[in-house]
C-alpha cells in the first residue's frame, strides 16, 4: 500500500488531542490489519503487518515455509516457486511474500475500524490509570457532578472521580457544582468502560495535603508533619516538628491570628484541629497530645506500649474529651495505650512518684486562639453537665474503653468510622 500523508497527519492529531502515544496507535492499526487478514484469508498466524512511521505506507507479508509438496497455499511454497524468487532458497527456509487485501472491501474496513477503536480506548484507559497512579495520596480539586444514591461523582481534570460513602465526611452535605478538595485513594482499571478513580474526604492524608498547600514551610520541608490522628468531621490532632531551630513549627502551621489553620478548617467545614509540637521524648509527646488538658505526670509501662497519665482532678473530663475523643485521638497520634487518672486517685493508689512528674510541662503547646477559646468553653460545659466522669479512664488501641464501675459509660459507635455500620457510610 502506498504512502499516505493524510493518514500520518491524522495519527499526529490524535496523539496531540488525546494524549495517546503515537507508537501505540501504529501498533493498534497494525493489529487491525492482521485482523482484516484473518477475516479475508481465514488466518493471521503467519502474517506480519508493518506501517512505515514516516510515510504511512502499509505492508503485509505472509511467511511461508519452503516445502517439496504444497498442501497449504497460504503457509507453504514449493521449492521450485521459491527458487524463482531467489535461487538460494532451500527446503524448510522461511520466506516472506507481500500480500494485498484487495477485494476484501467493506469487511476489511470494518474489522480494522473495530480493532482501532478498541485499542484507542485501551490506550486511553491505560493513560488515565498511569496518570492517577502517580497521584495516589495527592491533593486534587474537583467539582461535584452528580450524586448517584450515596455515591458522589466528581469531575476533576476531565475525569470521573468517585467519593464513596465510607470516604465521605460524616454529616457533610454535597450538591451539584460544589467544589471540594480530595485525596486520590485508588485507581482501578476496569475490563469495560473507564477506570474507577476513588477519592476521599475522610482520610487523614487530606489534612496533611491541605497544610502543605497552605503552609509554605510544610511544602518546602522546613516543617514536617510527623503524625496525624483524625476523626473526620469532628476533630484532628497533628504533631509537627521543625528542621530549623529558628522556625516555630506550630506557629508556622497556625499562621498570623490563625489564618493558615483556619483555611484548612474552612475546607473541612469547621472540623476542629489541634496542632502540637512533636517530641522524641515519649513522655513530653504524650503530654502534649492530650492538650488542651494539663498533664502532671506520665509513666511509661508494659515495654513502652502503655502510658499512665495523671491530670489535675478538675481536668480529668477535659483530658478524656467528649465521648473519650481527646484521649482516643492522643492514643492514635502517639501509638500508646493511655490510662488517665486524676491526681487524687493516683496518689491514693501510689501509682506515681515524684520522678514521674513533668516539671516543665505546665503549659500547653500553642494552638490557634480559637482553639483556646473552644477548649475553655468545653471545660466549663463539662463542669456544668449533670453527668460527671469518674476519676479514671483507660484507653487501649483496640477501642476498649474501661471505666470504674461507679460510672455507667456508653461509647457511641458512630464515632468509630472503620467499624461503624451502614448508617455512617
Amino acid at each position: 500500500m502506498s504512502g499516505n500523508n493524510e493518514f500520518i497527519n491524522t495519527i499526529n492529531l490524535i496523539e496531540k488531542e488525546k494524549g495517546i502515544d503515537r507508537e501505540s496507535l501504529f501498533e493498534a492499526i497494525e493489529m487491525a490489519l492482521l485482523a482484516a487478514c484473518k477475516k479475508h484469508h481465514g488466518t493471521s498466524e503467519n502474517v506480519r503487518a508493518i506501517i512505515d512511521r514516516n510515510t504511512g505506507e502499509m505492508k503485509i507479508f505472509a511467511q511461508k515455509t519452503v516445502v517439496e509438496d504444497v498442501y497449504d497455499n497460504f503457509s507453504e511454497i514449493s521449492l521450485e516457486d521459491a527458487r524463482e524468487l531467489n535461487r538460494e532458497y532451500e527446503l524448510e527456509d522461511i520466506i516472506e511474500l507481500p500480500i494485498t487485501l484487495d477485494g476484501a472491501g467493506r469487511v476489511v474496513a470494518q474489522a480494522a475500524k473495530q480493532v482501532v477503536v478498541q485499542k484507542l480506548r485501551e490506550a486511553e484507559r491505560s493513560k488515565v490509570v498511569s496518570e492517577y497512579k502517580s497521584k495516589e495520596m495527592q491533593l486534587v480539586s474537583a467539582v461535584v457532578d452528580r450524586i448517584d444514591k450515596r455515591n458522589v461523582h466528581m469531575a476533576g481534570d476531565n475525569r470521573d472521580l468517585v467519593l464513596l460513602p465510607v470516604e465521605q465526611i460524616p454529616g457533610e452535605q454535597y450538591f451539584q457544582g460544589q467544589r471540594l478538595k480530595v485525596v486520590v485513594l485508588d485507581v482501578r482499571e476496569g475490563t469495560r468502560g473507564a477506570p474507577t478513580i476513588s477519592v476521599s474526604r475522610s482520610h487523614p492524608e487530606l489534612v496533611t495535603r491541605l497544610f502543605e498547600q497552605e503552609v509554605p514551610e510544610v511544602a518546602d520541608g522546613t516543617v514536617t508533619i510527623r503524625a496525624v490522628a483524625r476523626e473526620a468531621g469532628f476533630r484532628t490532632k497533628i504533631a509537627v516538628s521543625s528542621e530549623n531551630e529558628n522556625v516555630d513549627a506550630v506557629g508556622s502551621c497556625v499562621g498570623n491570628a490563625g489564618a493558615r489553620v483556619n483555611m484548612v478548617v474552612d475546607e473541612l467545614n469547621g472540623e476542629k484541629i489541634d496542632i502540637i509540637l512533636h517530641s522524641d521524648d515519649p513522655r513530653e509527646f504524650i503530654a502534649a497530645a492530650l492538650s488542651p488538658a494539663q498533664v502532671l505526670a506520665v509513666v511509661i509501662e508494659e515495654g513502652g506500649k502503655m502510658a499512665k497519665i495523671v491530670v489535675p482532678d478538675n481536668q480529668l473530663s477535659l483530658a478524656i474529651g467528649r465521648e473519650g475523643q481527646n484521649a482516643r485521638l492522643a492514643a492514635k497520634l502517639t501509638g500508646f495505650r493511655i490510662d488517665i487518672k486524676s491526681e487524687t486517685k493516683a496518689r491514693e493508689e501510689g501509682a506515681i512518684t515524684k520522678a514521674d512528674y513533668l516539671e516543665n510541662m505546665t503549659k500547653e503547646a500553642p494552638v490557634s486562639v480559637s482553639e483556646y477559646a473552644e477548649a475553655a468553653a468545653e471545660y466549663y460545659e463539662y463542669k456544668g453537665d449533670e453527668e460527671q466522669f469518674d476519676d479514671q479512664y483507660v484507653y487501649d488501641d483496640d477501642y476498649d474503653y474501661e471505666y470504674d464501675d461507679d460510672y455507667d459509660y456508653e461509647y457511641d459507635d458512630d464515632y468509630d468510622y472503620e467499624e461503624a455500620g451502614d448508617d455512617n457510610k
